[in-house]
Parts: C-alpha cells; sequence; structure tokens
C-alpha cells in the first residue's frame, strides 16, 4: 500500500515547513536579541553601582560640613574685629 499526496498537499507541506523554518529563525534571533539587552543591562547597572558607591563615598564626610562652616563663620568673625580694631587704631596713631 503507497500513500500518495496530490500536488496541492506537497505545496501546503512545503509551505507549512518553511513558515516553520522561518518562526524557528526568528525565535532565534529574537532570543539572541534578548541575551545581548540583558548583558548591556547587566553591565550597565554593575557601572550604576560603582558610580553610586564612589557618590557615597564622595558624600560621607557631609555631615562635617556643618562644623566647618561654623569654624569659617568664627574665623570670618575674628578677622572682622581685627579688621575694625586695626581700622581705629590706625586712625588714632596716624592723627
Amino acid at each position: 500500500m503507497t500513500l500518495a499526496i496530490t500536488e496541492s498537499q506537497e505545496t501546503l507541506w512545503q509551505i507549512a515547513n518553511w513558515a516553520g523554518l522561518a518562526v524557528v529563525v526568528a525565535v532565534a534571533l529574537l532570543l539572541t536579541i534578548l541575551v545581548v539587552f540583558v548583558r548591556t543591562i547587566d553591565r550597565r547597572v554593575i557601572e550604576i553601582k560603582e558610580t553610586l558607591t564612589q557618590a557615597e563615598a564622595n558624600t560621607s564626610d557631609a555631615a562635617l560640613l556643618d562644623t566647618t562652616a561654623a569654624g569659617v563663620d568664627m574665623v570670618l568673625a575674628e578677622g572682622l574685629e581685627h579688621h575694625l580694631f586695626l581700622g581705629r587704631v590706625l586712625g588714632k596713631v596716624r592723627s
């Protein structure tokens, strides 16, 4: 017993085979693109983590800014007092 298919059935099978091959190639291509995107995201996440670690290190002494600002204000106030004193004294010495 031999099974024979008609020419139109053979054409349909060939179309189905080519369509299946096209789907397999498309899926492989899309998965490759997905893998590339995931690798890029992983790499950039590591870069962002390193940047945030550097930012944390740069701002770890930010609490000292208030103390430093107060010290600078005291030095400026002292300098202003000296300036005013010398202005009064030099004015009296020159007269």
